[in-house]
């Protein structure tokens, strides 16, 4: 098997990735967003390569909590293996499945920069439940023009492939729920994707509530061109509506 090697660009790009994952991973743990095993994890796209920086979050359990990462290619021959044996899932020979864990994302959907799969506590409780979620919290609507989140059941289909039809179906699609379990986001960055799923898991735990008085109910009128107009999403949100400009 061909050995890759980083050039300096390439490894600076790596750099950044662990400082901002560390970042998201700091945000997302001390707003209580990640559930207690530390379930995050990243896989980055090298621009103008077929190469994924893969970064996950240290487990509760770890001595050294030190960011690592794993840089290998799409068919799973690694470049960089920062990891050390036995404290972190990325170590060992796992190291080249993590170039191919969304391979088919990043070469079917260009727009997609990252892949973050992440386990939150209200978005796993839906997941349980095999439900869509319907977005109907004004905070999260905002931000993304999709209305509800698929739900992945049959894991006999790669989960790469679900998130590459529902992309298909619905190019505003910004994540999945996993059925039994978490939840995959994507997008453009890692801060990006992870201050998507701070508000989403925000959104999901104020429905969740809900549920006890009847269900969260869809929004009132001129919500939605209030809320896509603060964040210069309503011109777009117009032709999904159908509406006039």
């Amino acid at each position: 098997m061909t050995s890759i090697s980083l050039d300096t660009q390439q490894r600076a790009y790596v750099d950044q990735a662990k400082r901002d994952f560390a970042k998201a991973y700091r945000v997302l743990k001390e707003s209580r967003t990640l559930t207690a095993t530390n379930t995050y994890q990243a896989y980055l796209r090298v621009p103008d390569s077929e190469l994924v920086v893969a970064l996950h979050a240290p487990s509760p359990w770890a001595d050294d909590e030190e960011i690592r990462a794993v840089v290998a290619s799409y068919d799973g021959v690694v470049a960089l293996d920062e990891t050390v044996e036995g404290t972190s899932p990325l170590s060992g020979s796992k190291s080249g499945g993590n170039g191919k864990r969304y391979a088919a994302v990043f070469q079917n959907r260009p727009e997609v920069n990252v892949v973050i799969h992440v386990h939150t506590p209200y978005l796993g409780g839906w997941a349980s439940a095999h439900r869509v979620l319907p977005i109907r919290y004004a905070a999260s609507q905002r931000v993304t023009l999709a209305r509800e989140l698929p739900i992945y059941i049959d894991r006999r289909q790669q989960e790469a492939d679900f998130i590459v039809e529902k992309i298909a179906e619905n190019p505003h699609t910004p994540a999945i729920l996993e059925a039994n379990g978490g939840a995959t986001f994507w997008g453009t960055g890692i801060i990006q994707a992870s201050k998507l799923i701070l508000l989403i898991e925000e959104g999901a735990y104020f429905q969740g509530l809900a549920e006890l008085f009847g269900g969260s109910q869809e929004f009132g009128p001129g919500v939605l061109e209030q809320q896509w107009k603060m964040t210069g999403l309503w011109a777009q949100g117009q032709k999904l509506l159908g509406v006039a400009a």
